[in-house]
């Protein structure tokens, strides 16, 4: 039986012993020490870095199964490399993108991936998000640090407050839930959200009223979304979804990069068609340094760090761990994606 890790070895916390999986507190990910009846090799990518290509191609051939990430794109290339014997990926995310399902089914692999666990921690990071772009803290701490703060002035650096405001969160799964719930006791007067179908259940929790997403750009001060990747999402926060929005209005993503149309959204900002916007993702990532968006006072761009909390990486690195190690017995994955 034969493991390929697509994850450095500075970044180990998993440890499967005995059966038994143990959590090195405050590290990131991976598997040391298979059960000693479980015979396996082990192959490992040596950095921190992610894996090139080449060496994924490489260290794949004739494995069992795969723990990689979701800077891992594995697509039928990968797979072909693979072989017939590659029979579970383990994906350290909640998404799976990075993931050729198509091919992954056709070959009657399964795949593990980390829901629940990380919808805490994106939640407060897309609270702190939209706090930061609504209140200018960015340009706050800029204008402390260069010498711009002199006397007190009655509209300096004033932004929008989420007292009475409306909501607008475009998927209310886990995450989408966990944020209005968060928001909830800072006065929000109004939830609206979309989807592909209402959800009455988590809805009620929130008060949260389902509507078409254009009427939740239109009505929304406030617009989060948190939705998954797809076909039916994918570029679509552009230009005629802002043109929808309120000049006052502020947007926030949480989700995945290619849901916003970057170019619209850079025009939105530079003309007024929009107040701001908070992201946590985009395309690609990292992105360049010289990024028009990043020349904008009024956009606050992160470092996809919305699970970054030790505990939750911790965590997310041992539901994976799980999740390989019963797939290779054949037994059902903790969080086993059905396709």
């Amino acid at each position: 039986m034969a493991i390929f890790v697509a994850l450095g070895s500075g970044s180990v916390v998993a440890l499967l012993k005995r059966d038994q999986l143990f959590s090195c507190k405050y590290r990131v990910a991976f598997i040391t020490v298979i059960p000693s009846r479980f015979s396996c090799t082990i192959g490992q990518w040596d950095s921190d870095e992610p894996v090139t290509r080449q060496e994924l191609l490489k260290g794949i051939a004739g494995a069992h199964g795969l723990y990689c990430m979701l800077t891992d794109k594995i697509d039928e290339e990968i797979l072909q490399a693979a072989g017939p014997n590659l029979k579970i990926i383990s994906t350290l995310s909640v998404g799976f993108d990075h993931l050729s399902l198509d091919e992954i089914k056709k070959r009657g692999i399964r795949v593990g991936y980390t829901p629940d666990v990380l919808t805490a921690a994106t939640a407060e990071l897309t609270v702190a998000l939209l706090l930061a772009t609504s209140r200018r803290l960015m340009e706050a701490v800029e204008e402390v640090k260069n010498g711009g703060w002199s006397a007190w002035k009655p509209l300096w650096l004033c932004g929008f407050g989420l007292q009475e405001s409306t909501v607008g969160i475009v998927g209310l799964g886990r995450i989408g839930l966990a944020i209005a719930e968060r928001l909830k006791p800072f006065g929000v007067k109004r939830f609206l959200y979309t989807g592909r179908q209402p959800r009455p259940e988590p809805a009620a929790k929130v008060q949260a009223e389902y509507v078409p997403l254009n009427t939740l750009a239109s009505q929304s001060d406030f617009i989060i979304l948190s939705c998954s990747f797809t076909p039916d999402t994918q570029g679509m926060c552009n230009k005629d979804f802002f043109a929808k929005m309120k000049k006052t209005a502020i947007l926030i993503n949480s989700s995945r990069g290619a849901v916003v149309n970057q170019e619209d959204l850079y025009q939105a900002l530079t003309t007024g068609q929009i107040a701001a916007a908070g992201m946590d993702v985009t395309v690609p990532e990292p992105l360049p340094t010289n990024h028009p968006l990043l020349s904008l006072k009024n956009c606050v761009v992160l470092p996809h760090i919305g699970s970054a909390t030790y505990a939750t990486r911790n965590a997310m690195s041992v539901l994976a761990a799980n999740n390989l190690l019963a797939g290779l017995k054949g037994e059902p994955m903790p969080s086993e994606l059905k396709m």
